[in-house]
């Protein structure tokens, strides 16, 4: 007789179910893994063996059909070697206890019939909760924190003896205090506080950070790119739980070292980084910098050093919040929605349209500078913020305003969107039949729009980011529709001549640092 155990494949950071099919017949002592197993999976007939061996199971004269389903999904690692075991103990009748079809088992087994942890578990719990299981029974990993999730009971266990006596309910499981191993570092953040002058600019990252937009700093050197961009973290709110453990599971999957579980992630990638580096890849695919900027913010400083391939490469997951890396042995999709923020120099020597020093660059120079960075890129961009050095004479750090309280009107203006939306999702990513539906743009603007868009060129990616923009203008103003003075604002933002174009009857007025009349 045949027994079905469940349990969870994963597909790079996507969890699928897996049914573990096990028949225990009489013949030839030996075990049979099939459904495009692969090494590691078959290796565990040898570990399951020898795991039951030692705990007093022994499989003599017995052969072991075990069928991996769905069987054209290619299964790679040793998350199924628990459930093998269990398949094993209840198709040959080593246990009579009943195992609901509804609880999943992940995890690797020892030889002496221990459970030790694998990679990805977080990743697996999370789509075990997706799955509607109700129980899941998986190794404590003490590198990794607590995890609470509505209607899933982890159960932690440290041998397959634990999962019988619980099964039994013989004797309840010890209590295991979840301490990790590593301590959340406290992170010295800098402080927009200071931060002398670029009130414009910080106003800019305010928007950026309240909608998740993405933003191109171009201007000389030392004017304060990076600086602002070092910034830029010390705005955003903490992360969801759902976002820590996503976090958490891409650090793990790539090997990447994490100090701070509630912090947004903050990738700062050097411009030699190749394209596998920044995108993900490899012989397994690993993420990338893409990926583990994840639900945080990913920096490309001097953007126009970075190689034109490797831009390019950036259009997918601007657009989809996603990347997918696809090899010979398999296809793996990975998450990458993040701010994007990016810094170049108007052109090789840095100094053109400076009135300080001198340029030195031909007008060929500077566009063949320029070009490096390609249309569909910088369409992708929300705002494009210019850049010029502050003047310091007669200035200090008095007046100027925190990060804290920037950081609480971005709080404010995400949960009014969240609520809109009815999810944790942001002006910058929402699909845009539901932006309109609830922030429509009067007859007039639409007109203006248009009218701006025929002169200037704009795609119709760039006037659906003026719109999105304009909607986290007034989310910050605590405006229920669009207004006027929020869409002049963005087009200000994305460096275009609204007021010469919509003319003296649109608004008079004054929206924070542009005057309008």
């Amino acid at each position: 007789m045949s027994e079905k155990i469940s349990s969870i494949g994963l597909k790079g950071l996507e969890g699928y179910l897996v049914q573990v099919e096990v028949q225990v017949i009489d013949g030839i002592e030996s075990i049979v893994v099939v459904g495009l197993p692969d090494a590691s999976v078959k290796e565990s007939k040898e570990r399951v063996s020898a795991a039951l061996h030692s705990m007093g199971f022994p499989l003599v004269d017995k052969k072991v059909v075990v069928n991996l389903s769905p069987a054209e999904q290619k299964k790679n690692g040793p998350l199924f070697d628990l459930a093998i075991a269990f398949g094993i103990l209840k198709s040959g009748n080593f246990i009579q206890e009943r195992i609901p079809s509804e609880t999943g088992f992940i995890g690797a087994l020892s030889l002496d019939g221990s459970v030790l942890p694998v990679e990805g578990m977080i990743a697996a719990v999370l789509a075990a909760k997706k799955l509607k299981l109700q129980k899941l029974f998986l190794p404590y990993d003490p590198s990794i924190p607590p995890i609470e999730l509505a209607n899933l009971e982890l159960i932690y266990i440290s041998s397959v003896q634990d999962v019988i006596d619980h099964l039994a309910g013989r004797t309840p499981l010890p209590f295991i205090e979840p301490k990790p191993i590593w301590k959340e570092e406290k992170v010295v953040e800098r402080d927009f506080q200071q931060i002398i002058g670029h009130e414009f600019a910080k106003r800019a990252l305010e928007i950026a950070a309240a909608g998740e937009h993405y933003v191109l700093m171009d201007g000389p050197p030392g004017c304060g790119k990076s600086l602002l961009a070092e910034t830029f973290p010390s705005i955003l709110p903490p992360l969801s739980k759902e976002g820590q453990l996503e976090k958490i599971s891409l650090y793990q999957l790539a090997g990447a070292p994490n100090n701070s579980l509630s912090m947004p992630p903050y990738r700062h990638p050097h411009h030699s980084a190749s394209a596998v580096a920044l995108i993900g890849g490899g012989t397994n695919p690993k993420p990338g910098e893409v990926s583990l900027a994840h639900r945080g913010v990913l920096f490309l400083d001097e953007l126009a050093e970075f190689s034109k391939k490797t831009l390019d490469m950036l259009r997918q997951p601007l657009e989809n919040e996603k990347v997918t890396i696809s090899r010979v042995h398999s296809t793996v999709t990975y998450p990458a929605k993040f701010i994007f923020i990016a810094a170049m120099n108007p052109c090789p020597c840095g100094y053109f349209g400076s009135n300080v020093q001198y340029c030195r660059c031909s007008e060929k120079q500077i566009k063949t500078y320029q070009n490096r960075v390609s249309g569909p890129i910088l369409d992708r961009i929300d705002i494009l913020l210019p850049l010029r050095p502050v003047k310091l004479t007669g200035k200090d750090f008095k007046g100027i305003e925190s990060s804290d309280a920037i950081k609480k009107r971005v709080q404010a203006a995400r949960e009014k969107q969240y609520e809109r939306y009815g999810k944790e999702i942001c002006n910058g990513s929402v699909p845009f039949e539901k932006l309109v539906a609830y922030s429509p743009l009067t007859d007039e603007q639409q007109h203006h729009v248009q009218r701006l868009s025929i002169q200037e060129g704009l795609s119709n990616r760039v006037q659906i980011k003026l719109i999105r923009l304009a909607r986290t203008i007034a989310d910050l103003k605590g405006e229920g529709l669009i207004s006027n003075g929020s869409l002049l604002m963005a087009m200000k933002l994305r460096k275009l001549k609204a007021d010469s174009m919509i003319g003296r009857d649109m608004l008079t007025g004054e929206d924070g640092d542009v005057t309008y009349r």
